[in-house]
């Protein structure tokens, strides 16, 4: 069996990912980027068991897997979700002194994440996590107004 493409462009899919998410926050380089992508997914992972991480972690592109699972602790205990301002607070202590991650932080990942993997793989290993996975990803996002909005399900 020949190398898994994914294994062959690692880099490559990695470099459009960061160029995407940099794009998305409004930073001016990826290495900008680069403390919001990691404080996002290790924000994300905190909320998560160990199995539940693993299995969000195997739609992942490598290099982003490695990232999501780069130092952790899985002796730490679930840390329960919080409310948009101690997430973001959380992923800015990611190295603090360097780290640009804008308000919608969340979602700017989110977005990337939803182009990289594709928006159905990343819709079917959430709606295999705990509602809390999905409630992370909804962080900061602006209530769906009445009328016209985008959000509003049609009958």
């Amino acid at each position: 069996m020949p190398m898994p493409f994914e294994y062959q462009n690692a880099s490559r899919q990695f470099e459009k990912f960061m160029v995407d998410a940099r794009d998305q926050a409004g930073l001016a380089t990826t290495s900008m980027a680069w403390n919001m992508v990691v404080g996002v997914l290790w924000a994300f992972r905190s909320v998560l068991t160990v199995e539940e991480a693993l299995r969000f972690a195997d739609v992942l592109p490598p290099v982003l897997r490695a990232i999501f699972v780069e130092r952790w602790n899985v002796s730490q205990a679930v840390q329960p979700l919080g409310d948009h301002q101690a997430v973001l607070a959380q992923i800015r202590s990611v190295h603090r002194e360097h780290n640009f991650s804008p308000e919608n932080a969340v979602q700017v990942l989110f977005s990337a994440l939803r182009q990289a993997v594709g928006p159905e793989v990343l819709d079917a290993v959430l709606e295999r996590l705990p509602p809390h996975a999905s409630e992370f990803w909804r962080l900061g996002r602006p209530p769906p107004e009445t009328g016209t909005s985008v959000y509003r399900q049609t009958p």
